[in-house]
């Protein structure tokens, strides 16, 4: 049996605290002696840039051609959205859902899977995005995805679309650009 109270009565010496001076004072501060300046400083006074209601402004005329304002207006916001070739007589509140429907089936007929992917057993996602310009025509296709033969597949996919009626923002007719994934699945 061990007994803990025994072990804790150890005996710590006491030592001797040994005092040792403070060190030395630094030296005497040196005297320093202040100069009168004797530079003028000339003072610049900013002015506003701000107008008030009765100042005039003049302008230069510059007329601005209606083709250089070239306004991309997405499609999620446009007022009429593009119309793909079957939805010109679908009320105005169902054009986008044709829209859509009518490029998903365009994707699936005009879909091949490219054979080097397949033997490779290459799959994904391409994201596609385009333009569909103010006359109706297919611009400035770009695609993302995981192989350059995917990718080029999508953009033959999306280059044969035929030509749309252009979407119109205050009734003039706009660029849309457009984005849409296609998946490329191998079946097992």
């Amino acid at each position: 049996m061990l007994d803990v109270n025994e072990d804790d009565d150890e005996e710590i010496p006491i030592t001797q605290q040994i005092k040792t001076p403070p060190p030395p004072a630094p030296p005497a501060a040196q005297v320093i002696e202040i100069v009168e300046d004797e530079e003028e400083v000339e003072e610049s006074i900013i002015e506003s840039t701000e107008t008030d209601n009765d100042e005039i402004i003049e302008v230069d005329d510059v007329s601005i051609e209606e083709d250089d304002l070239d306004v991309d207006v997405p499609f999620a916001v446009i007022e009429d959205v593009p119309i793909f070739p079957g939805c010109e007589n679908v009320s105005k509140d169902k054009r986008r859902d044709c829209f859509q429907e009518k490029i998903n089936k365009h994707i699936k007929r005009n879909f091949r899977y490219p054979e080097v992917a397949m033997e490779l057993g290459i799959q994904g996602r391409v994201f596609v995005t385009f333009i569909i310009d103010k006359d109706g025509s297919i611009t400035n296709i770009l695609m993302r995805g995981p192989d350059k033969n995917l990718e080029k597949e999508a953009r033959r996919i999306i280059s044969v679309l035929p030509k749309m009626t252009p979407g119109k923002q205050r009734g003039r007719a706009v660029r849309v650009p457009f984005s849409i994934p296609i998946n490329f699945r191998l079946q097992n």
